[in-house]
């Protein structure tokens, strides 16, 4: 087995060696080039044009094709990689491991960038690890209520505004639900992304991870009651589409495209979704007539809000890397950060530049006249961190197992977070095994917590107000 990995390995190594060789250079005489890998979002070409149009020394351009975690991995060590790579909370551990993301903290503070105190403090998880800094934030965001204005007038309804609760969002989301004489929908109060659930367990009290990280704590009984709203919501009150009407409405066109398409075909009066949809819900030549306001989005027990984003670290192994740093480094600044603001990918990870008239009023998009509510809930964001002991992949593919049988109604809500901790659970031990290191450093957390009384709830963590 060892030696199939080691022949897989060397044969990856030297095809993308051959890749690297036949592909054409690209950067003007006497600039270094430099490849970014992130995704095809549109605002990258814009965000690249940018960079160089800044640069005198460096030329940017854009590979979509290598962002899969393992293939960045392979090819910096075998000397192809990239010069600078995206990446998130739960992969970049993983890069620093691999000894493929370069620490930039020293660098940082060289030039006096600290991004403890400038960046929204739920993005730290996204550039830190063990204390030291890989990269910088390139967006943040946390999901509000989109609102179709069209929908609710047409019903006669007031815009909502928060802060309000799911019990007072239920009432609204039913009476836009419309169904026909037999039953069939029409249209819906809401619409989600079934991957934002842990936005319920943190609203409902609980977290997926202990604080220290050494268990899951889906099977608690906050976590489990979070879930099951979710679940309720399509089930019970019949606000949001089953997997099984989300198919019978692809049939008659135009569903199955995802949730933003979906929401701006008129398909639900209300959408849970990040500022980044704008970017496809500003094509009027796709969405005609489509008139939107934004809300906070409602809460339960605790007013937060998940957060997420991206973070663009540098490729240690590159014999570039000293060039990509202007390009994180511009990141850090205005050009970048009111570029993502104006471009809606998402919202500028530094909280100075979401302030002002630049910011709350973009004259190209006028009618986009609430960006101090996408502010507000940033203010309000909690990160998802992962656990240290166990692959995200792996623990990724657990709960999605899991989760998929909830969203099917296939098993019970606390089957399935139990089931899913259970087993995360027991892989962790299995890590452990293989990893001494990781067994030390498991077995000092476990040292300096303290052992919970019996019958007391697992705590909320030490949000970040991101």
């Amino acid at each position: 087995m060892r030696f199939f990995f080691l022949v897989s390995l060397g044969t990856l190594m030297a095809l993308s060696l051959l890749a690297w060789k036949l592909e054409p250079r690209f950067a003007p005489t006497g600039k270094t080039p430099l490849v970014w890998v992130s995704d095809d979002n549109p605002q990258r070409k814009l965000q690249i044009a940018t960079f160089n149009a800044q640069s005198k020394s460096s030329a940017l351009r854009l590979d979509p094709n290598n962002s899969g975690m393992q293939k960045i991995i392979v090819q910096s060590l075998a000397g192809v990689g990239p010069d600078l790579f995206d990446t998130n909370a739960a992969n970049l551990p993983v890069m620093v491991a691999a000894d493929v993301a370069w620490d930039i903290t020293d660098e940082l503070k060289k030039r006096g960038i600290a991004l403890e105190r400038e960046v929204w403090p739920s993005t730290l998880p996204l550039i830190r690890c063990n204390g030291r800094f890989y990269g910088v934030p390139a967006n943040a965001c946390t999901n509000a209520l989109f609102i179709n204005k069209k929908l609710f007038d047409k019903a006669g309804l007031p815009y909502p505004s928060g802060p309000w609760t799911w019990e007072q969002f239920l009432p609204l989301a039913q009476k836009l639900t419309i169904r026909d004489a037999r039953g069939k929908p029409q249209q819906f109060g809401f619409l989600m992304d079934w991957w934002t659930w842990p936005q319920f367990v943190i609203q409902w009290g609980g977290q997926v991870y202990s604080d220290d990280g050494t268990r899951c704590t889906l099977d608690s009984p906050e976590a489990i009651a979070g879930v099951q709203f979710l679940h309720d919501l399509i089930y019970k009150y019949k606000v949001m589409p089953s997997p099984v009407e989300e198919a019978a409405m692809a049939t008659q066109g135009g569903w199955g495209a995802g949730s933003i398409t979906q929401f701006g075909g008129n398909r639900a009066a209300m959408g849970f979704g990040g500022r980044w949809w704008l970017c496809t819900l500003r094509k009027k030549e796709q969405f005609p007539g489509l008139s939107l306001t934004v809300a906070e989005a409602p809460h339960h027990k605790e007013r937060v809000f998940l957060a997420y984003g991206r973070t663009t670290a540098i490729n240690k192994q590159s014999p570039r890397r000293e060039q990509a740093l202007e390009y994180l480094l511009h990141m850090t600044g205005p050009a970048f950060n009111q570029g993502i603001n104006a471009q809606a990918d998402a919202l500028a990870a530094f909280p100075k530049y979401c302030e002002g008239e630049r910011y709350l009023h973009n004259p190209e998009f006028p009618e986009e006249d609430k960006n101090d509510v996408w502010r507000d809930v940033m203010a309000a964001g909690k990160p998802n961190p992962p656990s240290p002991f166990i692959s995200s992949q792996l623990a990724d593919r657990i709960m999605g197992r899991q989760l998929d049988l909830v969203k099917n109604d296939q098993k019970p809500v606390a089957d399935a977070l139990k089931a899913a901790a259970s087993e995360i659970n027991a892989e962790i031990q299995k890590t452990l095994q293989r990893d001494p290191e990781l067994k030390k450093r498991y077995d000092t957390l476990k040292n300096l917590s303290p052992a919970p009384l019996p019958g007391a709830r697992p705590s909320l963590g030490k949000g970040s107000s991101s």
